[in-house]
C-alpha cells in the first residue's frame, strides 16, 4: 500500500516501500523524474508506472525490457502506452506541447541511434519540447555533415545534442561550427579500444572547441534534460 508524504517547497514524495517516488520534481526543477527501469523487476516496474500515473506524472521509463512493458501495460492499458524497442523507453502519457524553440538533435552513425531516440522520446513525451533528426553524419564523411550546416544556424533550434561512439570526435567539429549550445552524447558504440564508450567520453571532455558540455555514455535522458534546460533559458524564435 502506497503512503503519501507531502513536505513543502515541491519535495513531496509517494513511498511505495521499495521506491519513494518524486512527485515534486517537475515543479522543482521543471522536468518529470525519469525511471531506470534496468535492475528492477516487471512487477516494481509497473507499481511504479501505476502510481506516478495516478498522481497526474507523465512517466518515462529508460532501458526497459518487453517483459517490463508488458507488465506496464496490463496495468496502464496498451493504447496508453508508448515502448520502443531500439531505444528501451517507456512512456506513459504525453506533455503538453510548449512551442518555440526546437532541440536538433544529430547522430555520428546509424549505430547511434537509440541512445539519440532516448534523448527524443524524453524531449518530446516528458518535456513537449519539439526536435529534429540528422542521422548519420560522422567524420568519416564531413560532407555528409556540411549538407546540414543551415540546420545548425537555424534560428528555431536553442541546442544541438550530437551522439557519437567510436572516436567520439563529432560534437567537437559541430561546436566548432554553430554558436548553439552543443551537448556529448558519447555512446558505447565501437570496437575494442573505445571501452564502451570511455574513448568517446574521453575526446569529448578534451574537446578544444568551446561551448560543448558533456554527458555520461549512453545518457539520452541526462543529455534531454540538459538541452530542455537551455530551451528554457532561450528567447522566443
Amino acid at each position: 500500500m502506497a503512503r503519501a508524504r507531502r513536505l513543502g517547497g515541491g519535495a513531496g514524495f509517494i513511498d511505495i516501500g521499495f521506491a519513494k517516488l518524486d512527485t515534486g520534481r517537475l515543479e522543482r526543477r521543471g522536468m518529470p523524474e525519469g525511471i531506470l527501469c534496468e535492475g528492477k523487476s516487471p512487477a516494481q516496474v509497473a507499481e511504479i508506472f501505476r502510481v506516478l500515473s495516478s498522481a497526474g506524472h507523465v512517466v518515462i521509463g529508460t532501458r526497459a525490457s518487453g517483459a517490463q512493458a508488458k507488465a506496464v501495460g496490463r496495468k496502464a492499458g496498451r493504447k496508453k502506452l508508448r515502448f520502443n524497442k531500439l531505444s528501451g523507453t517507456l512512456v506513459l502519457g504525453r506533455a503538453r506541447e510548449r512551442g518555440g524553440k526546437k532541440v536538433l538533435l544529430m547522430s555520428a552513425g546509424t549505430a547511434d541511434l537509440p541512445v539519440l531516440i532516448e534523448a527524443k522520446e524524453t524531449l518530446e513525451d516528458g518535456f513537449g519540447i519539439a526536435t529534429e533528426t540528422v542521422a548519420d553524419v560522422g567524420v568519416a564523411g564531413l560532407h555528409r555533415l556540411l549538407a546540414s550546416e543551415g540546420k545548425l544556424k537555424d534560428v528555431r533550434f536553442a541546442a544541438v545534442i550530437v551522439a557519437a561512439g567510436m572516436d567520439g570526435a563529432l560534437p567537437s567539429v559541430v561546436a566548432g561550427m554553430t554558436g548553439k549550445p552543443v551537448i556529448g552524447l558519447p555512446t558505447s558504440v565501437g570496437y575494442g579500444a573505445s571501452f564502451g564508450g570511455l574513448a568517446a567520453l574521453l575526446a569529448m571532455l578534451n574537446s578544444c572547441a568551446g561551448g560543448l558540455a558533456v554527458v555520461n555514455i549512453d545518457n539520452g535522458f541526462g543529455a534531454a534534460c540538459l538541452a530542455a534546460a537551455i530551451v528554457g533559458q532561450a528567447p522566443e524564435p
